[in-house]
């Protein structure tokens, strides 16, 4: 771990280079400036938890009443996820089997 000269904060490591800077003054230590190649593919930064006819022949149904106002079918499809941490419980979502409205249960 190096420490800037001038104002004794801790280098970072460029990214891209092997050049240590300091965040706050920009002093420069060291290293080639050789840029790394990096090989990162693009992921979509959307959540999708489901598409919307994926599923719907082998998912499970049940009766529930849907969230969605404008309907009154009471029969879903769902599943489980775990979206927070280990240690807290599934989250259950459910999609309306006429609609496709879908909603979660944190219970």
């Amino acid at each position: 771990m190096k420490f800037c000269p001038t104002c004794d904060v801790r280098l970072k490591k460029d990214s891209n280079t092997l050049v240590l800077t300091c965040p706050k003054c920009n002093y420069t230590e060291g290293g080639q400036k050789i840029e790394k190649q990096s090989t990162s593919q693009e992921t979509e930064s959307d959540f999708l938890v489901l598409e919307e006819n994926e599923g719907k022949d082998v998912l499970p149904t049940m009766e529930i009443d849907c969230e969605n106002k404008d309907c009154n079918h009471r029969e879903a499809v769902w599943w489980m996820l775990q979206t927070r941490s280990a240690d807290e419980p599934t989250t259950q979502f459910f999609r309306c089997t006429k609609c496709k409205h879908t909603w979660r249960n944190y219970a």
